[in-house]
């Protein structure tokens, strides 16, 4: 098993109305947990879940390209796009 840690970030947003699409469960709503996770292949991998929860999921559209701005644009793009609503998913961070 591999031992080493990828840089991640993790943050806490609550979800706009319609809130993130997941791959496995659809649609999740209310205060959610994020974590950005550098793949150490150029792409930055996105799950959420609900805070306090047990259970991890894909945001849909993840990963996504690491942009130069790196991790915390993508973790910066993804919180806003949760905010937002609307079914969120992987954003590019160039254009969120």
């Amino acid at each position: 098993m591999n031992q080493h840690q990828q840089p991640a970030l993790t943050g806490q947003v609550t979800a706009g109305p319609g809130g993130a699409m997941t791959v496995e469960v659809g649609v999740i709503t209310g205060d959610l947990t994020v974590t950005t996770t550098d793949a150490g292949d150029g792409t930055a991998a996105i799950s959420v879940q609900y805070t306090g929860a047990d259970e991890w999921y894909v945001l849909e559209g993840s990963p996504v390209a690491m942009p130069e701005d790196g991790l915390a644009a993508v973790q910066g793009a993804v919180i806003k796009a949760i905010r937002a609503g609307g079914a969120a998913c992987a954003p590019s961070p160039g254009r969120a």
